[in-house]
């Protein structure tokens, strides 16, 4: 499984898996810093920085933000 760089450590270090329990959630981690949040497959938008389908709402304990897997950009 290919990494993404992680929103919380700037690492490339952030994977995903899917929830069993829930089929639309995708649960992402970071191995290096342990940071975890939570994505919604249905609430998917193409980026206004690279302008592919690629941005993504994800929740954490704290927040809930929207970030590109592409180009790495949290808003």
């Amino acid at each position: 499984m290919a990494t993404q760089i992680c929103p919380n450590c700037n690492k490339d270090s952030f994977t995903w898996m899917l929830d069993n329990e829930k089929s639309e959630l995708t649960i992402w981690n970071c191995s290096i810093c342990f940071y975890e949040a939570f994505e919604n497959e249905n609430d998917e938008q193409i980026c206004t920085n690279c302008e592919k389908e690629t941005k993504t709402k994800l929740k954490d304990a704290i927040h809930e933000y929207w970030w590109c897997s592409n180009c790495n950009l949290k808003s």
